[in-house]
Formats: structure tokens, C-alpha cells, sequence
């Protein structure tokens, strides 16, 4: 598996008061600005803020590596002794992601692109 740390996405409760925390801390504007998702681009960084990582078992910020094939990304992580953690979803315009968790239980994201 190859690909580039391309996501961060740190859960959030409060997703008006993180914007503008995390808006201060990386000086720029989001690019995306919506009650589910707010996301920033710093220097080619993408930076997310979601307001329903922590439901989804989120409990820190997550790394999503961008990968060419999900599915084949996500079966060699398996095989290799990761968990599944979520499986593959769309979250809109084709963009799809999974995320497993290592033997530590920190979690690993993947991000195809459409």
C-alpha cells in the first residue's frame, strides 16, 4: 500500500467554537464551511473539523492516507492485523473512506478519490 498522509479530521462538539479556534491556529479561512464538516487547506493540507466524528467512535484526530484502491488498501491492512473500524463509505462526489485500528487501537484512515 502506497499513498500520502492527505486528512486530518479532529472530532469536535462544538463545531462554531472549533472553527474558529482551529481557524486562528492555522490562519486561513475553510474552504468547506457546513453544520457537518467544516475543512481548511493549508499548503495542500486538508484539516476537517466533524461535529459526529466522537458518535462514530472517533476519540482523537484521525490521519487519512490517500490511497489509489480502498478496498485493496483496506483487505492488506486486515490481512496484516489491523481491525475494521468503518467500513467503506461515499461521503459525497464519490470520496470514499474506511478506517481500521492497529494493535495499540489508534486508528488509521484511507481516502479514495473519485
Amino acid at each position: 500500500m502506497t499513498g500520502r498522509l492527505r486528512t486530518i479530521i479532529f472530532p469536535v462538539t462544538d463545531i462554531a467554537r472549533a472553527k474558529e479556534l482551529y481557524g486562528t491556529l492555522l490562519g486561513v479561512e475553510p474552504i468547506m464551511d457546513e453544520p457537518y464538516y467544516v475543512g481548511f487547506d493549508v499548503d495542500g493540507q486538508d484539516v476537517g473539523l466533524d461535529p459526529n466524528g466522537h458518535a462514530q467512535g472517533f476519540t482523537g484526530p484521525v490521519g487519512y492516507w490517500e490511497v489509489d484502491d480502498i478496498t485493496k488498501s483496506l483487505q492488506g491492512l486486515l490481512d496484516a492485523g489491523a481491525e475494521s473500524h468503518q467500513a467503506i463509505k461515499d461521503v459525497g462526489g464519490g470520496k470514499l473512506i474506511a478506517s481500521v485500528t492497529d494493535a495499540d487501537g489508534n486508528v488509521i484512515g484511507l481516502m479514495q478519490s473519485p
